[in-house]
């Protein structure tokens, strides 16, 4: 591009709380953002003079919205990549490219291409039908995933038995082998147009065993120092071998006889970065802005230890939300609470984050659980 990157029109499908914070970046270096999302009242609404209500689910929809930007990219990935495409092959610049975001909204595709390109995952099978899982060959308990529109823990299901088949997906699904896991880690990587990469330290997750969603991370993951390189390099290699442009979250499995299992990756900030707000030289909504405007990557040195912990919608409240024990963490030392600005809560929707930083690795952690344990969100 032969603008420089203030006058540059660039659009956003998505306005989100990753929306959110990648505009508090771009807002520092005076970007030229316009929005498109569903809602009226999304995070972003008010952000920007250019915010667009529209599905950007739909065909004519994104192409219009795209048709007069000189760049494209995404807060999440479930948009209409048929329409980024005809955009691309006009000449807007769009990452990650459309190509790749075909190959990531299906997670068949996914898991084929990590076959062909020999990175490890786990075991798996594609069927179409109940009467297909009963016959994949991947011994109970599995994971069945819907290949499109899950996210968040949304269309992913453990089946236990064959009982349990009665309540399966009866759509286009994955099913695949559960890992003998010792830990689940991220690594988020970016690309530039150069080719230029880099890497944030490994990242540690639990999850709600309920909603499978992230509620908590610790930054740099507590993991031996060749496993932290070889997570580190199994996500440049996902990021160099689909060619992409952007960042990309690599969520992985590290099971118990050393051996590091690609899960699934996402092509834009991810919950899994948070803390690099706070926690480092260059956040990861920094390092997605260098990279789709092919500027030099950032600096990925953590400054110090970082936990983040998920504000999800308490089970069974629904309304304006009430944030619970926020005066209480306030005072603590290292605490950075961000809140999304959504209007209604409900069971397990994210509603904000909470980022804790120290020198002190055991006290951080204290720290995170003594948030996950006194933050409610309620209506």
């Amino acid at each position: 591009m032969n603008k420089q990157i203030t006058d540059l029109k660039i659009g956003l499908l998505g306005g989100g709380q990753l929306g959110r914070m990648l505009m508090q970046k771009a807002i520092d270096w005076n970007l030229q953002i316009s929005i498109l999302d569903p809602s009226a009242d999304a995070p972003c609404a008010h952000l920007v003079p250019d915010f667009r209500v529209g599905d950007f689910k739909d065909y004519d929809t994104v192409y219009a919205f795209g048709k007069d930007k000189d760049l494209l990219t995404i807060e999440f990935e479930d948009v209409n990549s048929d329409a980024l495409l005809q955009l691309e092959q006009e000449g807007v610049k769009v990452f990650p490219q459309p190509r790749v975001l075909k190959i990531i909204q299906d997670k068949g595709l996914q898991k084929l291409f990590y076959q062909e390109h020999n990175i490890p995952t786990a075991p798996f099978a594609l069927v179409e039908n109940t009467a297909e899982i009963a016959r994949s060959g991947i011994p109970y308990p599995f994971f069945q995933k819907l290949r499109t529109s899950g996210y968040d823990g949304y269309g992913v299901r453990k089946v236990k038995n064959e009982e349990d088949l009665s309540e399966s997906f009866k759509a286009a699904s994955v099913i695949e082998a559960m890992a003998d896991l010792k830990k689940e880690l991220s690594v988020i990587v970016s690309r530039n147009e150069k080719g230029e990469t880099n890497a944030f330290p490994v990242v540690e997750m639990e999850f709600n065993p309920e909603s499978n969603m992230v509620q908590y991370l610790f930054a740099p993951a507590q993991i031996e120092n060749d496993i932290a390189e070889k997570a580190t390099a199994l996500a440049l290699q996902v990021i160099e071998k689909l060619d992409m442009v952007g960042i990309l979250a690599v969520e992985m499995f590290y099971n118990k006889d050393g051996s590091i299992w690609v899960n699934e990756v996402a092509p834009r900030p991810h919950n899994s970065g948070h803390h690099t707000i706070e926690a480092g030289l260059c956040s990861q909504y920094e390092q997605h802005l260098r990279a789709i405007l092919n500027l030099a990557p950032g600096s990925t040195t953590a400054l110090q230890y970082g936990a983040m912990v998920n504000l999800l919608g308490e089970k069974g409240f629904e309304g304006t939300p009430i944030y619970e024990g926020i005066d209480d963490i306030l005072g603590m030392e290292g605490v950075f609470v961000h809140l999304y600005g959504k209007s209604k809560t409900k069971s397990f929707r994210k509603m904000g984050h909470v980022t804790v930083v120290g020198k002190d690795a055991e006290k951080v952690k204290a720290d995170a659980n003594k948030i996950l344990a006194t933050i409610k969100v309620k209506a």
